[in-house]
């Protein structure tokens, strides 16, 4: 029983130690995040371009089509505490039928302390200072986006939760999703660019320090098989295209609407949609690091130990 038992802690050693360290992956993941949040914060929030910038795709996005604007009112009405709790409580007990109470713990922990991180910095560590001149309606705090942080830190949590073959699948079905959901918080107005951005660092940084404390604990693992290039070419090919496309088309734009001073609708609604772009780019971006940081490892139940036999006792 002792050298079965040994066997199985060696082989889940090699697999632990083969290929480059994950780890990497997760600290750069995590300074990545803290940059992407300050920035975010620092460039739009606390400069008077920044928030000229931001007020003038807000007024954009009054020339929203109200079928168009209903629609992402209805989906963004849908995240609510209720809805939160029973995706919580779904990941948790998918954790929990992978027999790995830390799985779940890390999971649900991510989307937890995340919505904790964000309603903190938004309420109470973050102010949003008078910079320029603008309507009662334009100058309330908003920076983190709550609705964003919970669609990405969701995915995350998911990811956690997938097996090396079922992340593919996972992604196809969560991704677009999540990705959705900055968008549609610029359509309805009910959040900023850098909100968004400020999601994703606050993201990053979580669910990346939540993969460090699973693989402190051992429970990550590399995995060795071949390479699966449908999951390529169906999810993270369209993905990083998608962002690609996103990131490209909100430059042009911008590039365009030189005057955003100017209070030409036609200026305003150009910047609208270049910054509803930059925040799907963002947002897609950090789905595709999410993946990279997962890629070809993932999660195994804790090695059980079986009482010794009387004869191992000798």
């Amino acid at each position: 029983m002792t050298s079965e038992l040994g066997a199985v802690e060696e082989e889940r050693g090699e697999h632990l130690s083969s290929g480059r360290d994950p780890r990497r992956r997760w600290w750069a993941l995590v300074g990545v995040g803290a940059v992407v949040l300050v920035a975010s914060y620092v460039g739009f929030v606390l400069t008077a371009p920044g928030q000229a910038l931001e007020n003038a795709a807000l007024r954009g996005a009054d020339q929203v089509a109200e079928q168009r604007l209903a629609e992402s009112d209805e989906v963004l009405a849908g995240i609510t505490v209720l809805s939160l709790g029973l995706a919580c409580a779904f990941i948790a007990v998918v954790g929990l039928a992978r027999r790995s109470p830390q799985l779940a713990v890390a999971a649900v922990g991510t989307i937890v302390v995340g919505q904790v991180v964000t309603q903190g910095l938004k309420r109470v560590v973050l102010p949003r200072p008078a910079l320029v001149e603008a309507s009662a309606g334009y100058t309330g705090n908003s920076f983190p986006s709550g609705h964003t942080t919970i669609a990405l830190t969701v995915l995350a949590a998911a990811l956690l939760l997938a097996t090396w073959r079922a992340r593919g699948v996972v992604m196809f079905f969560v991704a677009p999703w999540a990705v959705a959901i900055a968008g549609y918080t610029l359509e309805s107005k009910w959040h900023r660019l850098s909100d968004t951005l400020g999601s994703a660092g606050v993201t990053l940084a979580v669910a990346s320090l939540a993969a460090l404390w699973l693989h402190r604990r051992g429970l990550v693992r590399a995995v060795q098989a071949p390479v699966r290039r449908a999951r390529v070419v169906l999810v993270v090919a369209p993905l990083a295209l998608g962002a690609a496309a996103s990131l490209a088309l909100g430059l042009f734009l911008l590039l365009a609407s030189s005057d955003v001073l100017g209070r030409d609708p036609v200026v305003e609604y150009n910047v609208y949609l270049a910054l509803q772009s930059l925040a799907a780019f963002g947002s897609a971006t950090t789905v595709l690091l999410l993946w990279w940081s997962w890629h070809r490892l993932e999660v195994v139940a804790p090695a059980r130990r079986e009482p010794a036999a009387p004869g191992d006792a000798a």
